[in-house]
């Protein structure tokens, strides 16, 4: 392999502790400014009622958990989380871009396929959105605002995402080790 090949297949990332510090930051900063902590689930939940209620208009009025989330004054893709979402998947981009990362590619260990991988990381994937859903909150709205209000909620979303992720991860080892 030339260096040229061998540089570019190497990936730079920031160290995920300063990076978790500019998130705590972050969070703090939108507590004072917002009043509310970041969560991403919010902005989901509004898309998927925003689209319910353009195909199936009738369906989602007379839906008990549709109907809530539905004004005739407002549109449900009216609310700062779906900003922030848009602004977090822009800033993705950019910094992929900048970095020289952006490409299609699948990341996974040479004892997997990439059909494997994609068909584990959509179920994971699947399964984290719905117990987002059922917790009211993904790792950032539930777990990590919490904790920076030092609700007892917070730590206990924490603690569960955490042990079960690395109770699973025992069985799934193999994949990747």
């Amino acid at each position: 392999m030339t260096k040229d090949k061998k540089q570019n297949s190497q990936h730079t990332y920031w160290n995920p502790y300063f990076g978790g510090f500019l998130f705590g930051i972050l969070i703090l900063f939108t507590f004072f400014l917002t009043g509310r902590g970041l969560g991403a689930s919010g902005a989901m939940k509004s898309s998927v009622v925003s689209m319910v209620e353009t195909v199936a208009p009738t369906h989602a009025e007379n839906n008990a958990y549709y109907s809530k989330f539905i004004n005739e004054d407002e549109s449900p893709m009216n609310t700062w989380l779906v900003f922030e979402t848009l602004g977090l998947l822009i800033g993705a981009f950019i910094s992929g871009g900048l970095s020289g990362r952006i490409s299609w590619r699948v990341q996974h260990s040479p004892k997997i396929t990439s059909k494997r991988r994609l068909v584990f990381a959509l179920g994971g994937g699947v399964l984290f959105g719905l117990g987002a859903q059922i917790a009211r909150g993904c790792t950032s709205g539930a777990a990590l605002s919490g904790m920076a209000v030092l609700s007892t909620g917070g730590f206990i979303t924490m603690l569960a995402i955490f042990g079960s992720a690395y109770a699973f991860a025992y069985f799934f080892r193999k994949n990747w080790i």
